[in-house]
């Protein structure tokens, strides 16, 4: 069964419904974002080193990474609108363990049904995205995914502000984010499956088909390309999202404190970005904003492992703003290339970039624990080179009216 395009009336996008969204995205990224933001306090706690901080990381994000693709293909033959509130169940079972973890192995695991929850949520706010687009997927999806950039923007902010003084037991007061997260997206169930009964019964709606054209050789070499251009922005961001922290600590002997709010602000810039850039793309095409994103982000990493602390933030202000817009356009080109397979292509884009942060955190923590954090930050630096590939994209065609 093919997803159908949910449109108003007026074919304007369904703004309730993008809002919702948006909001559950902020609640159940904010949830998400705090266990990187409490590496600090896990490794003084349990006497953890760099490769096993890595590993939490890369618990939550493989989790997630394996799953989302699976339930994004079974969603597209069935589609299941309360998915995300049974999600979200695992996500408040896993942090409610991780907060009372009495050894390093249940805050494995606990990081594990984390990402089981992220898992499921995705790829079904995805369609629905998608489906209250009413043909702004740039504009639909900036504000989607500004909730989640504001979540992650936030959740470190919240940690140093309540965990970090009191201790790992207060994590499970923000249970009562994921219970709010619950009744959101309870909502949006039903919205959701109102909106597909009144469309189907519509004398108007059509299968939504792909008008590219390409062959399938084309669509798999674009495909590969999204990919690598995927590992080059997830694997720099993964650098700054787990060791941005140390990296400030390390270099420059700021407080912990001061580390986690250079993090929420390089956060909350990417926040605007990845709107502005969802924005430009329904103008000028998603390849420009792809290779612009990227590519573009270039000078500005190269220049920021020589900073000083002042410039070090003004660097990495740039780099967010600037990179954070990539994902959304990565996102949407892919799925206009299979428009039929949009919880297929929402999971294994979603899961892609989930699972190469771990990858990319574990590595990049092994290789900190052999150079040091300084070094890696350099080496790091050229991975945004990778977006000269996007050249090799076929131009999409510009949204703009």
């Amino acid at each position: 069964m093919t997803s159908l395009p949910l449109q108003s009336a007026a074919s304007r996008p369904l703004m309730p419904v993008l809002a919702a969204l948006s909001l559950a995205h902020l609640l159940n990224d904010l949830v998400q974002s705090m266990i990187p933001a409490l590496y600090p306090l896990f490794k003084e706690n349990y006497q953890l080193d760099f490769v096993q901080i890595g590993l939490i990381t890369l618990a939550f994000q493989v989790t997630s990474s394996l799953l989302q693709p699976l339930l994004g293909f079974l969603t597209d033959r069935r589609p299941w609108a309360y998915a995300m509130v049974a999600g979200m169940c695992a996500t408040l079972a896993g942090l409610l363990m991780l907060s009372f973890a009495d050894s390093y192995g249940v805050v494995l695991f606990a990081a594990g049904l984390i990402g089981l929850g992220s898992a499921v949520f995705h790829p079904e706010a995805t369609r629905m995205a998608r489906h209250a687009a009413a043909g702004r997927q740039g504009l639909a999806q900036g504000v989607f995914q500004v909730g989640g950039h504001m979540g992650y923007s936030i959740g470190p902010l919240l940690a140093a502000a309540v965990v970090m003084p009191r201790g790992q037991e207060s994590l499970s007061w923000f249970s009562g984010v994921v219970l709010v997260a619950m009744l959101v997206m309870g909502w949006l169930g039903a919205r959701y499956t109102a909106l597909r009964r009144d469309q189907k019964a519509s004398r108007d709606h059509v299968e939504e088909v792909a008008r590219h054209g390409l062959p399938r050789s084309r669509i798999v070499l674009a495909m590969a390309v999204l990919i690598v251009l995927l590992i080059s922005k997830n694997g720099y961001t993964a650098a700054f999202t787990s060791y941005y922290t140390f990296y400030l600590i390390t270099r420059f002997g700021v407080e912990i404190q001061l580390s986690q709010v250079m993090l929420f602000i390089y956060l909350v810039v990417g926040a605007v970005g990845v709107i502005v850039g969802g924005m430009i793309g329904d103008r000028i095409g998603r390849d420009r904003v792809i290779w612009l994103s990227i590519l573009g982000s270039l000078p500005f990493a190269l220049m920021l492992p020589h900073a000083d602390l002042f410039w070090t933030g003004v660097l990495s202000i740039a780099v967010s703003f600037i990179m954070s817009s990539a994902f959304s356009a990565i996102l949407i080109y892919a799925i206009d290339l299979v428009p039929h397979r949009i919880g297929l292509v929402g999971g294994l884009f979603y899961g892609l970039a989930f699972g190469l942060g771990g990858v990319a955190a574990a590595a990049i923590g092994l290789l900190a624990d052999q150079i040091g954090i300084i070094q890696v930050f350099k080496i790091c630096a050229w991975l945004p080179a990778l977006g000269l590939l996007a050249f090799l994209l076929p131009k999409s065609r510009q949204q703009g009216r």
